[in-house]
């Protein structure tokens, strides 16, 4: 019986994550929010999630005010807590590493995060978290949380930061509000905080802050005027800028990793184009290693990869969950690959045909036409599949991305620049030394 749901899963997963996933669905999932709302005769309304000891929601804080000032909508705040251990297994490096790419983006966009080394202290936190809940209840949130932020970041005083004395609100209120808020959040189908929800869709701080400007101009809600983005997407490198000496580039992956998939072949273009070398960092996935990744933390990746795969042109949809088995045998062949030339290959074949085809690598028949694309003889691979070296590659692999402070994938490292996530590629030129 085992065996059987099993056949199912694999033999209807392509189509149901296909029709999921795809574009069409998506804008009319939009049209359909789109026409209630004007049934209703409401405003767009945006649903900001504020988690007030998060570097990601400082910085989306700052940015509400130009949200507001650009488009037609109504910000409604919410503050909410941490999110449960379920959603964030590896929490200390989370807290940490958000801190350093926090002060990475707040560089990068020219905005005012500082990274003291260490959160905000449980009197300022508390402090903040009533003046944020207060704001957020008397309409003033919007104008007032950034600057709150900035202050429980910097850790300066009030005062010099024009920061109104503690509110009458008391911190079981507070405790309060952020219950029913988190609850809110939980029942739209999300777990971090620096979230915003519009109509169906959730965008996460400001690397997806882009994709809710989009959808609002093709709304036609932008103000007079309005037509670029506060944060685009970074541009990859696109011509050949050969370097002298280019450094190798570390890229930790996934072979269930969604944002791996989808950002393979921009880190081998980038490679080629600069000359820069790199070098497959292989890991096993979070769920083999044990660690739990909650329906909705699964719905939202599927969902924004495939959003960010459309962004930047690239395949992505018809699932097949390589989770097990099919991990292990393509895990298994890039050790294979690499030592006939065809690692990068390989690779690609392996992503796009899990991730874009829905094969099923598990069998020999998908198996080998992801093989056999990358111009690798399948007899030699299927007796390359016997080798279980590639599982202390594997836990080399992850022991080195744990000791760089990192724990997801994809992450990379140039020299001594070490990154996380597929939207942190533009680090990674930086580090090579394009501009």
């Amino acid at each position: 019986m085992a065996n059987l749901r099993t056949w199912i899963r694999l033999l209807l997963m392509p189509a149901i994550t296909a029709r999921l996933l795809s574009r069409e669905r998506l804008l009319k999932q939009r049209r359909h929010a789109e026409a209630a709302r004007l049934r209703r005769g409401e405003r767009h309304r945006v649903h900001y999630f504020h988690q007030v000891d998060d570097p990601y929601s400082a910085l989306a804080a700052a940015a509400l005010p130009l949200l507001q000032a650009r488009y037609d909508v109504e910000i409604a705040a919410h503050v909410v807590g941490p999110p449960p251990d379920a959603a964030a297994p590896e929490r200390d490096k989370l807290v940490a590493y958000s801190r350093k790419d926090a002060q990475l983006l707040a560089r990068h966009w020219g905005l005012d995060f500082r990274d003291g080394g260490a959160q905000p202290s449980p009197h300022d936190a508390d402090l903040a978290t009533r003046l944020l809940v207060a704001a957020a209840q008397d309409g003033r949130f919007v104008d007032e949380a950034g600057r709150i932020s900035a202050w429980l970041w910097r850790g300066a005083s009030r005062a010099a930061e024009g920061i109104a004395p503690a509110p009458a609100l008391t911190t079981a209120e507070a405790a309060s509000h952020i219950a029913a808020a988190e609850t809110l959040r939980e029942r739209m189908g999300h777990y971090l905080g620096a979230m915003f929800f519009y109509a169906g869709e959730w965008y996460w701080g400001l690397d997806r802050l882009y994709h809710l400007e989009r959808r609002l101009q093709d709304l036609g809600a932008q103000r007079a005027g309005v037509s670029d983005l506060l944060y685009p997407p970074s541009l990859d490198l696109s011509s050949p800028l050969p370097l002298a000496d280019a450094p190798a580039i570390d890229f930790f992956l996934s072979l269930r990793s969604p944002y791996t998939a989808i950002v393979a072949q921009r880190v081998f273009d980038l490679g080629r184009l600069t000359g820069a070398p790199v070098r497959l960092r292989f890991v096993l996935p979070m769920v083999m290693r044990g660690l739990p990744v909650p329906p909705a933390k699964r719905m939202y990746i599927s969902r924004d990869a495939a959003r960010e795969a459309y962004a930047r042109g690239i395949p992505f949809g018809r699932l097949n969950d390589p989770v097990g088995r099919p991990t292990e045998r393509g895990l298994a062949l890039i050790p294979f690959a690499e030592k006939l030339g065809h690692g990068q290959d390989y690779l690609l074949s392996f992503m796009r045909g899990v991730w874009a085809e829905g094969i099923d690598a598990g069998s020999d028949r998908g198996l080998r036409k992801i093989v056999e694309r990358a111009d690798l003889p399948w007899n030699e691979a299927r007796q390359a599949l016997a080798d279980e070296g590639w599982r202390r590659t594997a836990e080399a692999n992850r022991a080195e991305m744990f000791a760089l402070g990192l724990w997801g994938v994809p992450s990379f490292r140039v020299r001594d620049t070490a990154v996380w996530g597929q939207d942190r590629l533009w680090v990674v030129q930086q580090a090579l030394g394009v501009k």
